[in-house]
């Protein structure tokens, strides 16, 4: 067995790790195996990566033969425990580092078990992104691209099964070194792609709209549109530019800034009421009133209000949603998918409203296909 130590001099993250944990009690882990099924393949190489008076340092087990796989993996754990860590982050590992290494464990009949520590899947926490990002895939690799990333590491997880069984028969630096490179820069890797989740935080809600004003514009068809513009303060810089639209809602980030355009409806809608067995429906008025109310109507100008017709309508200023945020609730029609709630001068003036609001278009943003 292998054992590599080294610190790692002037590398730091953007991104403010002690919103996760405490910054010395986690470990970023990655292993490197020869399939991905723990019993008919082999667990070569163990990384990890920590903070170390206030540096980063990787160090790495790496089996020089196959029976090496329990002299690794206890390896690993000693150092875990006895470092006091109790939080690995990891690269989807929830879908192989930490199934593998339970199967692995299991195998080997070793008393060990990575149930106490907590854990943190950034491929878990940045795929939702994919849209809002315009990523066109979710690897590693391609996230870091996306932020102008590059790796000293050539080769492919499959390229080096065949360098680690031909290390196995025929040791050599260039195939240790290619191996432990390998693993080193997706440890790496890991650390540079943390400001990701400065995206994360956006999309969570944790932003402060600062400003609100109504503006006109004339469209491609030469009609006056109204949109309320909100300037956006991130809880954390981003670190890219974006840009998204989708249903007419269109958000601009840059750093620890952003704006974001919807657009406002000023028209008439209507609201539907529940229980609609309670209500007549108006024709001549179009509307519906209560039972209770509307009994007092000549029955020649009354019916008996159906879901679609149990509704009374108002002329205001609309702003659209795609989940209930705010109620009362308004559509055009009965059957229209498109909800909306009225601007009121209530509204207007309530900030927090508008910071609820915001999360909720860049949710919408982030979810939509």
């Amino acid at each position: 067995m292998k054992e590599t130590t080294q610190t790692l001099e002037e590398f730091s993250s953007s991104y403010d790790i002690g919103k996760l944990t405490d910054p010395d009690s986690l470990l970023f882990i990655d292993i490197e195996t020869t399939g991905f099924t723990a019993r008919t393949s082999y667990l070569y190489l163990i990384g990890c990566a920590y903070r170390s008076d206030n540096k980063w340092c990787t160090k790495q087990w790496f089996a020089e033969k196959y029976e090496e796989e329990k002299d690794i993996i206890e390896a690993f754990f000693d150092f875990a425990v006895e470092g006091g860590y109790d939080t690995f982050i990891h690269f989807n590992g929830n879908q192989f580092d930490l199934p593998y290494l339970t199967q692995k464990i299991t195998a080997l009949e070793l008393d060990l078990s990575i149930d106490s520590f907590k854990g943190i899947d950034l491929y878990k926490r940045i795929s939702p992104l994919k849209h809002l990002l315009g990523l066109t895939s979710l690897k590693q690799k391609s996230i870091e691209k996306f932020l102008g990333i590059d790796r000293a590491d050539v080769f492919s997880g499959g390229d080096l099964i065949g360098i680690f069984h031909d290390y196995v028969n025929n040791p050599s630096d260039f195939a240790c070194n290619s191996l432990l490179l390998h693993n080193e820069d997706d440890l790496k890797g890991m650390i540079r792609i943390l400001p990701m989740l400065a995206y994360c935080d956006m999309t969570s809600g944790k932003l402060r709209v600062s400003k609100v004003h109504a503006d006109t514009y004339t469209d491609y068809n030469g009609q006056t549109q109204s949109e309320i513009i909100m300037s956006v303060k991130l809880e954390s810089p981003l670190p890219r530019a974006i840009a998204s639209f989708a249903h007419g809602c269109y958000i601009k980030a840059d750093g620890d800034e952003a704006q974001i355009k919807v657009p406002l409806y000023n028209e008439e809608m209507k609201y539907f009421y529940a229980g609609y067995q309670d209500y007549y429906y108006l024709p001549e008025e179009d509307t519906a009133l209560h039972k209770s109310v509307a009994s007092f109507v000549d029955k020649d100008h009354r019916t008996q209000a159906t879901a679609a017709t149990c509704y009374t309508r108002k002329t205001s200023s609309y702003l659209p949603q795609w989940d209930t945020l705010f109620e009362p609730l308004f559509r055009r029609e009965y059957h229209s998918t498109d909800q909306f709630f009225e601007l009121t001068d209530d509204l207007k003036r309530d900030r927090n409203a508008f910071n609820k609001y915001a999360a909720h278009i860049i949710a919408m943003l982030a979810s939509t296909y």
